[in-house]
């Protein structure tokens, strides 16, 4: 995939709030290289870290060990709401509690608008992204020490705010280490995705064998002890970031702090109002994430595109990015389904029965990342290797989806079997079939997020991408809801081919798309 040539237009002054003088002040300091503090800016020569700069590996770091406590802690929790209190869980019907993990998870990415807007106005992605590490660290000690559904609630809230804080601004941090002409981008969040799958791997099956051996709240636990270590390592390293990340991009005057504050308090309170209400519940969470998301997402196009601070072809670009955020969703419909219907499945369905040992359920979460740990590499050094001659973003995309509708297909031969009869051999190689759809699309749309981001809304394009994984999330909560054992096919053909018909609709459409980008692929 080329990087940006030499369409793209320089914006026509410096951010609000930056003067000429600091903006050449940083030009100069970039082309410098390392500075005093050592710190280094995009377009150094750098391949310390796998060929990439040495800056990616405290990012990748603090990353690795986020995704750790999350998948951890996710890997455990639908099973911690419907299991009976008797089996240590909250004993919530299983439909509900699918629609509420679907709703956590699509809230994580809902608050990247959060974070990434507190980013771009008041405190640089660098930072934002450190606080955010704390508060997830909290919200996993709220989940393992308080009781019953006050300890889920406080728990849910803050890892969902502290790791959309956390992951808009992450992915805007690794694209601040390379210059917009630099190649190695895309090798470079590969390499990231990777530290998140580390996490990933280990996760699941650490905090799956304490809950199965100890209790739930030991896994809860292990998790908050996860994030504490990548809060301590990123603490040391983060000075060594380029001043890039740590740079306001749009800094909100001190006049209208006070403005935002307020309206934050005021949208607390009409939320507090509607749960109390009871017009918010838990069975209806997952749809009123999604609506909320949609609105969401179409305000966010909106100012994005309305801005006077946006160039023409920034607007375009933005615009290019329109049907891959649609395929997204989509695609995220599907693959988030990893902790809905595939737990469900796992618990129901699945034999996990090894030589007289019975797996734990969340353990099957930890497949999927080890097929990325194998092949991520490979597609970073794919991609690496082919250069300009790689298909494009749009194909990429197009690709993914259609493997992703595929992978849904492959559940048909073992559809409405007897109670865990499944071979485990065969959800191994379907979530094989998983991880090639995500290669074509997940870090690629991380990497195009930055690309096509205007220059005044870098962080909070970055927020975008991730309100289409947020729309796809919660659907997989609402979808789950669908889900029978005892009549599985309609569910997993309908789904797997409404993935393949977007996956074509997109690759008849790679022209007129690439020809919105504006010289992006």
């Amino acid at each position: 995939m080329d990087a940006k040539d030499g369409s793209e237009q320089v914006p026509a002054g410096p951010p609000d709030g930056a003067t000429a003088a600091s903006v050449d002040d940083a030009a100069a300091a970039r082309e410098s290289g390392p500075d005093a503090a050592g710190t280094t800016g995009p377009g150094d020569a750098d391949t310390r870290f796998f060929g990439q700069p040495w800056a990616l590996a405290h990012i990748f770091g603090v990353e690795m060990w986020e995704r750790f406590s999350f998948y951890g802690m996710q890997g455990i929790l639908l099973i911690y709401m419907y299991f009976s209190v008797a089996e240590g869980g909250l004993g919530i019907d299983r439909t509900v509690a699918a629609g509420i993990v679907g709703a956590y998870g699509g809230t994580v990415y809902l608050s990247t608008i959060l974070g990434a807007w507190i980013a771009d106005r008041l405190l640089g992605s660098e930072r934002v992204l450190f606080y955010s590490a704390i508060v997830i660290m909290c919200g996993h000690i709220a989940l393992a020490l308080l009781p019953n559904v006050w300890g889920l609630g406080v728990g849910l809230i803050l890892v969902a705010l502290g790791s959309g804080g956390l992951k808009a601004n992450a992915t805007s941090v690794v694209g601040t280490l390379y210059a917009p002409d630099d190649t190695r981008r895309d090798a470079g969040f590969s390499l990231f995705y990777l530290g998140i799958n580390l996490g990933a791997f280990f996760g699941p099956l650490l905090t799956g064998l304490l809950q199965s051996t100890m209790g739930f709240h030991w896994g809860f636990g292990l998790a908050a002890v996860g994030m504490a270590i990548g809060l301590i390592q990123y603490s040391f390293g983060r000075r060594s970031l380029p001043d890039e990340s740590r740079r306001v991009r749009n800094p909100l005057p001190a006049d209208r702090r006070w403005v935002a504050a307020g309206i934050a308090a005021a949208g607390l309170v009409v939320i507090v109002a509607l749960v109390l209400t009871g017009v918010i519940r838990a069975d209806n969470l997952a749809l009123i994430v999604i609506v909320v998301t949609v609105g969401a997402a179409i305000a966010y196009f909106a100012v994005i595109t309305s801005s006077r601070g946006v160039s023409g072809v920034e607007r375009s670009r933005v615009f290019g990015f329109i049907p891959l955020f649609i395929v997204n969703v989509g695609f995220w419909s599907l693959y988030q389904q990893q902790f809905t219907v595939l737990t469900i499945y796992s618990d129901e369905r699945l034999n996990r029965n090894i030589l007289g040992w019975e797996m734990p359920i969340s353990w099957v979460n930890s497949i999927n990342p080890i097929f990325i740990i194998i092949l991520s590499g490979v597609f970073a050094a794919i991609w690496t290797k082919l250069g300009s001659r790689q298909p494009s973003t749009p194909v990429k995309f197009a690709l993914g989806s259609i493997i992703m509708g595929i992978a849904f297909l492959l559940f048909l031969p073992f559809a409405n079997g007897p109670a865990n009869s499944t071979p485990l051999l065969a959800i191994v190689g379907i979530l094989f079939v998983f991880t090639v759809a995500e290669l074509f699309i997940s870090p690629v749309g991380l990497s195009a997020s930055t690309k096509l981001a205007p220059e005044r809304f870098h962080t909070q394009m970055v927020a975008l991408y991730f309100l289409s994984v947020a729309l796809g999330t919660s659907i997989a909560g609402w979808l789950a809801g669908f889900y029978d054992p005892h009549d599985e096919v309609p569910y997993f053909l309908i789904l797997g081919a409404i993935a393949i018909v977007l996956g074509i609709a997109l690759w008849l459409a790679v022209k007129p798309v690439l020809a919105l980008m504006k010289g992006v692929r």
